[in-house]
């Protein structure tokens, strides 16, 4: 049975019996530290170590669960209880046929005897290439970060490579981006602002297991509805990128790879459904996909099945019952955090009463090498930096056409936007500074920025139009000038 009690005014301590977990979740205001007294504890899939101070925050909401029984101490939440009703063994079983797909896929590399799958003589030796699909609030960020952490764990030195293609989620660095990283740690969980872990470009270089070197591809806003055909389009140069990486990393494709997905895939109605089954296959045909895991929907389960069903593994499984139901305005706070965890780090303060000092905060913090950034304040001349601004936000709707008038303008088309104009929404906005072209190619094309991956972004503060000069905040010092950079949809104040 599981019990509670009072360890002082401060602090509780839970004693979880096996298979079961303590879930909690934070108001904006609050924090939470949790301590692992004995036993064994994970949060998705990233092991606890015993006697260390872990910290929560910005709005958290996850759960501690335990295999074989555990104590745990910690601050008051905003809302707190233990379920023995998780789904854990059925995402530990999916572990172990993933893992069972690189064991095999590593020994045909090798020309080694392919382990024979049990009651199935026929299996292939393909790494396994997981595809999640799922509604709004299914938890499937959180399936992915377990399976990707179990992975990491299992002690064969997997790089399984994690890929978000949810722009609403902001993956390692902000919303509006899709990218993909090797993932050679377990991911913390301390913030949802980063919750698969930090981008290089903006962390401490203290922080090793956070700062990653994701590949990101910029679509610029939260929607898919709101430019489908881009959002194809950079789906397809990631996996193009993901496959050319692999060419020359064979632990990193015998591990495979495991790709979260926004609701709208799942969403058979409404805005944006027309578009969720070419978005879908896109995917499928990007990542070569052999494994479709559908959370909690059964109707979308039936149809994966009908569709992909007879070349790859369908399976529905079921969501949390601690999945909570995130509503917009918490999905628009969360987006603040993150732009201001990209810029300026975060640190999560421990509540009142925690007199360890041996804290850590995403799994590394100490109070001597804190997450606390210094981003940079330049002004820049207009003419340093080439600024885009992609399809639709571009253009009236079509209704607004003449009848009989077609467009001039394709959705993908980038257009130059011009700082000096009153209507240019440069104003608090969010850039995205793009890699440079290939020097190798001699042609240019005029779609050629939707193919060019990102390196930072910026955020425009001030505007000076009468000196042609523009205020930028940036997460590290470096020139502008000869830039090229896009702008989406979503602003930046302090």
């Amino acid at each position: 049975m599981d019990t509670s009690e009072n360890v002082n005014v401060h602090t509780r301590k839970w004693v979880l019996q096996a298979e079961s977990e303590y879930r909690f979740e934070l108001d904006p205001s609050a924090t939470l530290a949790i301590k692992l007294v004995s036993g064994h504890a994970e949060i998705f899939g990233a092991e606890l170590a015993e006697g260390k101070v872990y910290l929560f925050g910005q709005e958290c909401k996850a759960a501690v669960f335990t295999w074989l029984g555990c104590a745990i101490e910690m601050s008051h939440p905003s809302v707190e209880y233990v379920s023995d009703e998780t789904p854990m063994a059925v995402y530990a079983n999916v572990h172990l046929a993933l893992e069972q797909m690189r064991v095999r896929a590593l020994a045909a590399v090798h020309g080694l005897p392919i382990p024979e799958d049990e009651g199935d003589d026929t299996a292939g030796a393909d790494p396994p290439r997981v595809l999640v699909l799922g509604p709004e609030n299914s938890g499937k960020t959180s399936v992915c970060k377990t399976l990707a952490n179990y992975a990491v764990r299992a002690g064969q030195d997997w790089v399984p490579t994690y890929v978000n293609v949810d722009p609403s989620e902001g993956a390692w660095s902000v919303p509006g981006a899709i990218s993909a990283a090797p993932i050679t740690a377990p991911i913390q969980t301390s913030s949802p602002a980063s919750a698969l872990g930090t981008t290089a470009t903006s962390a401490p270089n203290h922080v090793s297991s956070n700062a990653l070197l994701p590949l990101s591809y910029w679509y610029g806003h939260a929607e898919m509805r709101r430019n489908p055909l881009l959002m194809d389009r950079l789906i397809r140069n990631l996996g193009e990128n993901i496959r050319d990486r692999y060419e020359g990393d064979t632990a990193g494709r015998c591990s495979g790879l495991i790709v979260d997905t926004p609701a709208s895939f799942a969403a058979s109605s409404g805005t944006g459904g027309d578009h969720r089954l070419t978005m879908i296959k896109a995917c499928v045909d990007t990542f070569q996909i052999n494994v479709i895991l559908v959370v909690g929907h059964e109707k979308l389960n039936v149809e994966m099945q009908r569709t992909y069903g007879n070349r790859m593994a369908v399976l529905k499984i079921a969501k949390s019952g601690g999945v909570v139901e995130l509503d917009a305005a918490y999905r628009e706070r969360i987006h603040k955090y993150q732009l201001h965890t990209y810029f300026y780090g975060h640190v999560i303060e421990p509540p009142v009463g925690i007199t360890s000092r041996g804290y850590v905060q995403a799994g590394e913090q100490t109070p001597d090498q804190t997450m606390h950034l210094s981003p940079l304040s330049a002004s820049v001349n207009f003419g340093d930096i080439v600024i885009y601004r992609i399809g639709e936000e571009t253009m009236a709707p079509s209704s607004a056409l003449p009848i009989g008038a077609a467009r001039v303008v394709s959705e993908m088309q980038p257009l130059v936007v011009d700082p000096t104009l009153g209507g240019s929404g440069l104003y608090n906005a969010v850039l995205a500074i793009l890699a440079p072209p290939n020097p190798d190619e001699s042609e240019r094309y005029d779609e050629e920025i939707l193919d060019l991956p990102v390196v930072g972004y910026i955020a425009i503060t001030a505007l000076d139009v009468p000196n042609r000069r523009m205020t930028v905040l940036s997460p590290s010092p470096g020139s502008l000038t000869g830039k090229t950079a896009i702008v989406g949809s979503f602003e930046w104040q302090e």
